[in-house]
C-alpha cells in the first residue's frame, strides 16, 4: 500500500487551512478552538428497533455515551459540537433510561455544548446545550446533512462514510472521514450506526472536481487514502 500513509490517532485533516486532529473514536478535535465534534450518536436506535420487533442488546446508548464521556476526559475541552442525528427519533428521549439521560446531561453541563438538528431529531431538547440548524465558526460552518459542492468550509455527518480497500490480498472495510481539504464528512460515532461506502452515488457531487481521501480509522490510528485506492462494495 505504497500510496497509504499511516499517521497517529491524531491525524491531521485540514481543512480551509484550519488544522483538525481526526481522531481514531470516530470524532474531530480543533485545537485552537479547544473543540470536540462528534457525528451521528443515534442515541436509543436499540430501542427503537425493538419497538418495531427487532430485538438488539438493548446497551447502545450507554456504550456510545461510555467512548464519549471517555473521549470527553482525555480531551477537556470547553466545547463540543454534535452534528446531528444525536437521537435516533423523536421518542427517544422518552425511552432512554434516567441515568443515561443524567450522564448526557452531565456531559452537557460540563461544556459549551451545541446540538445541530438532524434528520431523524428535529428537536432534541430536554438535555441541556444549545440547539441550531447550523452554526459557522470562523472559515467552518458545522451542519448535519453534507450540501452539494462547492460547500467551503462545511463539516458534515449524516452519511456514515465508510471505506473499502484491498490490503495483502483481501478486502478492509473500515468507518472513514471523507475530505478534500474544503470540507470534511464525519463518520458515525454511535454504537448501532453502519456505514456508507464513500463510492456509493449519494456522495457523487459532494467532491466535484476536487480529489479527495478517506481517512480510514483502525484500532488505534487514522489512515489516510487516495480516492483512487477506494473499492465500492
Amino acid at each position: 500500500m505504497s500510496d497509504v500513509q499511516e499517521t497517529r490517532s491524531d491525524a491531521i485533516l485540514s481543512v480551509c487551512g484550519e488544522q483538525l486532529q481526526a481522531l481514531s473514536e470516530a470524532a474531530i478535535y480543533w485545537p485552537t478552538r479547544d473543540m470536540l465534534i462528534v457525528a451521528d450518536l443515534h442515541f436509543e436506535k436499540g430501542s427503537a428497533y425493538a419497538a418495531r420487533g427487532v430485538h438488539l442488546p438493548p446497551y447502545d446508548t450507554s456504550a456510545t455515551l461510555f467512548r464519549l464521556e471517555t473521549l470527553v476526559a482525555r480531551l477537556k475541552p470547553t466545547k463540543v459540537i454534535a452534528l446531528g442525528d444525536s437521537f435516533h427519533d423523536g421518542e427517544a428521549k422518552l425511552r432512554i433510561a434516567p441515568g443515561d439521560a443524567a450522564r448526557i446531561r452531565n456531559l452537557t453541563s460540563a461544556t459549551e455544548w451545541t446540538w445541530i438538528t438532524g434528520n431523524h431529531d428535529p428537536s432534541p431538547d430536554g438535555f441541556g446545550g444549545t440547539i441550531v440548524p447550523e452554526l459557522r465558526v470562523g472559515a467552518l460552518t458545522f451542519r448535519h446533512e453534507p450540501e452539494p459542492a462547492p460547500a467551503t468550509g462545511e463539516i458534515a455527518g449524516h452519511l456514515h462514510p465508510c471505506a473499502v480497500v484491498r490490503v495483502r490480498g483481501r478486502r478492509l472495510r473500515r468507518r472513514c472521514f471523507a475530505s478534500d481539504s474544503t470540507r470534511a464528512i464525519l463518520p458515525a460515532f454511535g454504537a448501532y450506526t453502519g456505514g456508507l461506502n464513500v463510492c456509493d452515488p449519494a456522495y457523487a457531487g459532494l467532491f466535484a472536481g476536487h480529489a479527495f481521501h478517506a481517512w480510514m480509522i483502525g484500532r488505534d490510528q487514522v489512515v489516510p487514502v487516495a480516492a483512487k485506492r477506494l473499492l465500492g462494495d
